[in-house]
């Protein structure tokens, strides 16, 4: 059992400059035993085959079905989407991992970084946007009827797009392969380390801690107005479903951050103390890089126990009916509650 020659870093977040800079300073080989290496292929390669299967599936069902195009579902499909595209991104990751070198040319590097970066983004801000519009739908359901609209929906999915794309540019811009380990990383210019930090606060900031503070606020907001709203007539099941919705919205946002905390965390502690060059640390570092890969097959699987709209979605596209009631109570029934809170026929817009 050989250990690697190297540490391989996968994408521009998930990366030695930006994550664990200090641990390959010196180009000294970190203990990897093969038997890991073979262990993470598996678990990549079941993380890759759910995530991809559970977000295309997600993706299909809310274009195929006119009812599933919610405001609540469309920014759900943009997440799926992002998801999608950043798990792409693993098996590329695990080759490298598995030869210690990137095999695949310096063009392909940057398009992997520059995806996996993007979608990054992508499905944080999609989390933000999403608890904004809980907060909109229980606080103000009158007030921001106009904005809570499908094609309000698209707009901001557009422009999250754009604004991932202009907060990933360093990634844009300094992804390569870099010639010491031939490995797919961001190669800083120099000073490296000021560049290395400022890149660890700025997308920490930008992309976990700074929306996390917004989505906090958020439910908050909607906490303090469900309790200081007493019971109103005509409004019990307006009620029973924006808590269905919302409690959909906070377990992803949960698992989100269950997910990427670690990685975070550990980019921040690796600002203040130098990590030790050996198997564990190199271990705990792709532990971190997988349990991010683990969020997006995740959100597909909470859709489907939390959401009775996406659940019978899901079993209409796989053959799998319950009876004639479940279709016909799909397709036919009146006042059928979307997952975004709204009845689709007679009710609630």
């Amino acid at each position: 059992m050989e250990p690697m020659d190297q540490p391989s870093f996968p994408d521009g977040f998930n990366c030695s400059n930006s994550s664990f800079d200090n641990i390959s300073k010196s180009g000294k080989p970190m203990g990897f035993q093969s038997a890991s290496t073979v262990v993470m292929a598996i678990i990549s390669l079941t993380v890759f085959v759910i995530g991809l299967m559970g977000n295309t599936l997600s993706i299909y069902v809310v274009l195929r079905y006119a009812k599933m195009k919610t405001v609540t579902n469309i920014y759900i499909l943009n997440l799926s989407i992002a998801d999608e595209l950043y798990i792409l991104g693993l098996p590329f990751l695990t080759v490298q991992n598995m030869l210690s070198y990137w095999p695949f040319g310096s063009f392909l590097c940057q398009v992997v970084m520059t995806t996996d970066s993007i979608n990054q983004f992508t499905s944080i801000f999609c989390l933000t946007m999403m608890s904004i519009d809980r907060y909109l739908a229980v606080v103000h359901p009158i007030r921001s009827a106009n904005w809570r609209r499908p094609q309000v929906a698209r707009l901001i999915n557009g422009m999250v797009w754009l604004l991932s794309i202009l907060v990933v540019l360093p990634v844009i811009i300094f992804s390569k392969v870099q010639e010491d380990f031939n490995t797919c990383n961001i190669s800083w210019p120099e000073p490296l380390n000021v560049w290395s930090t400022a890149f660890i606060l700025y997308t920490s900031i930008l992309g976990f801690f700074g929306p996390l503070l917004v989505i906090c606020l958020c439910y908050l907001l909607i906490i303090v107005k469900v309790k200081s709203a007493g019971a109103r007539a005509g409004l019990a099941n307006r009620r029973k479903s924006e808590r269905k919705v919302t409690r959909l919205v906070v377990a992803m946002v949960v698992v989100f951050a269950f997910c990427w905390l670690p990685f975070y965390l550990s980019n921040i502690v690796n600002l203040v103390f130098i990590l030790p060059e050996n198997s564990f640390t190199a271990g705990l570092y792709f532990f971190t890089v997988s349990l991010s890969y683990v969020n997006s097959c995740a959100n597909p699987v909470l859709y489907g126990f939390l959401s009775d709209n996406f659940k019978q979605s899901y079993l209409k596209v796989l053959c799998i009916h319950r009876g004639i009631a479940m279709e016909t109570s799909f397709n036919m029934k009146p006042g059928f509650l979307s997952t975004d809170g709204q009845v689709v026929n007679n009710h609630m817009l």
